[in-house]
């Protein structure tokens, strides 16, 4: 088989862990890195814009109405369900790279302008809020499909698993760094700025000063991302879509020389052999792709669906949690900028026990255990724990028993994350064809937002509604169906993207039409 395949291809299927690897990881990861710093760094001020913009003279200090805090929270989501399908459609149409320089300039900007506001008036600086952070997200939509496929179309056999997952295991350092940014500033502005606890002073418990605070730690995203635009514009296009998707076998062959340091040679007569020999040029809508992708589609798609409701609707019960320990006390006795520095304290804590080890063990094992493997264990225990939850859920709200409820709450994170959460990023990106595999992982990773606006939004009514121990139990259900539809998805272990695609498949009937 291998002879068969384009000698570029086989070149990288092959080639040995090197230094243009780890780069490419970082270069990928940045995206990464960025959208996890934002989507987390905005749950660390949203209290303190409460504080700011919505204190009405009241015993409470002012927090955002829900509609406000559901939109600020929301818009990002709905931009970046957006960006998947918009930048996906465009990334297997123009090329992985052309498009790649476009999401990171929009990322950097709409990081930069979230921080900035027209007006005082608290309604004109929530609607600038939400304008650029539907932008940012529409930014960081795009990094989904492009990052997953630049990874998996750069990496070689062996290690592709691993390499598309550290992409992805990106996002705990940006949860790390969005923790650390909010407690660094916060400490810096409460030093220079002493203010009594709201219990004392109403007032003056929030300083005017406290409005930089939210600003500096939003715009401190841009810097990563921006950091790596250069490298991202130097960086090659793929060899896959030079070559199978472009028919450029020289530049294909070309580009990857430099990249691997070995000669290879174009074979662009076997390429313009494939194009007559047809066979492999059916559409996303097409009945081919149906009857050899559908079902695929289907799985990765709804499994990660399934797991983003159970993934965001933590958000839910974290500051719950984090009350009953008294690891953030009563807003009362804090003033605004405690405030942010005491819940950034918190989450950094529970992001670097559970959330980051997760991903690294996933990036461990994958290509020792297989996705397959992985992805069933992850979705069974989180099953497991959410149940040992919910059933006996009033002992856990228990004096003493809190700890107990933590543990348990940070295994299913952990199991999360060592689980279907980085899995489901990584199958889309190996097992469709070059020409559809951007769009396909964007259709994938849009359907798991539209899971994450069921998990955050849903689930703040259905808390009320019916309480947060039928939650958790919809939740476990919602775990299980994600364990069944697993099984639609087929496990890429070891095998070249041309095998999982079935494009290997239609080069060799080709070559025994031309022989």
């Amino acid at each position: 088989m291998a002879k068969e395949q384009l000698q570029v291809l086989n070149a990288l299927d092959v080639a040995k862990t090197q230094w243009y690897h780890f780069t490419a990881i970082v270069i990928a990861g940045m995206g990464f890195f960025t959208d996890a710093y934002d989507l987390f760094c905005i749950s660390l001020v949203t209290k303190l814009l409460g504080r700011l913009y919505y204190y009405d003279g009241s015993k409470n200090p002012g927090s955002l109405p829900s509609n406000v805090s559901s939109a600020i929270n929301g818009v990002a989501f709905c931009g970046t369900l957006a960006g998947q399908l918009f930048f996906g459609w465009l990334g297997d149409k123009m090329g992985r790279k052309r498009v790649y320089g476009m999401t990171l300039m929009l990322m950097v900007i709409c990081s930069l302008a979230s921080g900035l506001s027209f007006g005082k008036e608290p309604k004109s600086v929530m609607v600038t809020l939400c304008f650029f952070r539907f932008w940012l997200g529409f930014g960081i939509g795009g990094d989904y499909p492009l990052s997953a496929t630049i990874m998996s179309e750069y990496a070689n056999k062996k290690t592709r698993g691993a390499f598309i997952a550290a992409v992805f295991a990106m996002q705990g350092f940006g949860i790390l760094a969005g923790g650390m940014v909010a407690i660094i500033v916060s400490s810096i502005f409460k030093g220079l700025h002493p203010a009594p606890a709201f219990e004392f002073d109403h007032v003056g418990s929030t300083v005017p000063e406290a409005d930089y605070v939210w600003r500096i730690i939003l715009m401190f995203g841009a810097l990563p991302a921006l950091a790596t635009y250069y490298w991202r514009m130097k960086m090659p296009e793929t060899a896959r879509y030079t070559a199978l998707v472009a028919k450029n076998a020289k530049q294909a062959a070309s580009d990857m020389s430099k990249v691997l340091e070995v000669e290879i040679e174009a074979e662009q007569e076997k390429i313009e052999q494939q194009e007559t020999g047809g066979g492999n040029d059916f559409g996303l809508f097409s009945r081919e792709f149906v009857k050899r992708h559908g079902l695929h589609l289907v799985g990765t798609a709804t499994t990660w669906f399934l797991l983003d409701i159970a993934y965001y609707s933590q958000n839910l019960f974290q500051k719950d949690i984090f009350s009953a320990i008294g690891w953030i006390p009563p807003a009362k006795t804090m003033n605004a900028i405690e405030e942010v520095y005491k819940i950034a304290r918190a989450q950094t804590l529970i992001a670097l026990c559970s959330t980051v080890p997760g991903y690294w063990f996933t990036v461990a094992l994958i290509d020792r255990v297989g996705r397959f493997a992985i992805q069933l264990m992850g979705f069974f225990f989180m099953t497991v724990f959410m149940f040992a939850l919910a059933i006996p859920y009033h002992h856990w709200t228990l004096k003493g028993n809190q700890i107990g409820f933590v543990v348990m709450y940070s295994l299913t994170f952990f199991f999360a994350n060592f689980g279907p959460n980085a899995t489901t990023f990584v199958v889309p990106a190996e097992i469709f064809p070059a020409r559809l595999r951007s769009t396909c992982h964007g259709i994938s990773a849009a359907a798991g937002k539209a899971g994450a606006m069921v998990g955050a939004f849903g689930f703040i009514y259905a808390e009320k509604g019916i309480g947060v121990r039928n939650t958790l139990i919809i939740l476990g259900v919602v775990n299980v169906c994600g364990f069944f539809f697993t099984f639609l998805v087929p496990e890429s272990k070891g095998k070249s993207l041309e095998e999982m695609s079935g494009e290997a498949e239609d080069q060799q009937a080709v070559d025994n039409n031309v022989v």
